[in-house]
């Protein structure tokens, strides 16, 4: 995939597990996971964390930092995925 195909994919990952421009979708991997960061940080999801990230980046797209680490683990990803197959 590379670091283009990674940093292009993002949005469509994002939307599928649940991230999507209006909201995380009800009944989603995301809602799933928001879910349990709210249960476990007492009912809130806390600024800076996975799923606010996710979630800023599904909405608004990929900023440049975003666009890099997710580029970076596609790359990353890849690369394990070359030398195990």
């Amino acid at each position: 995939m590379g670091l283009r195909g990674a940093a292009l994919a993002a949005p469509v990952v994002l939307g599928a597990v649940g991230f999507t421009s209006i909201g995380i979708a009800a009944g989603s991997y995301a809602a799933g996971m928001m879910s349990s960061v709210a249960i476990a940080n007492g009912g809130g999801v806390a600024a800076g964390s996975l799923v606010a990230i996710l979630q800023s980046a599904g909405m608004a797209g990929l900023g440049t930092a975003a666009t890099a680490g997710v580029a970076g683990a596609g790359g990353a990803v890849g690369g394990l995925l070359a030398l195990i197959i």
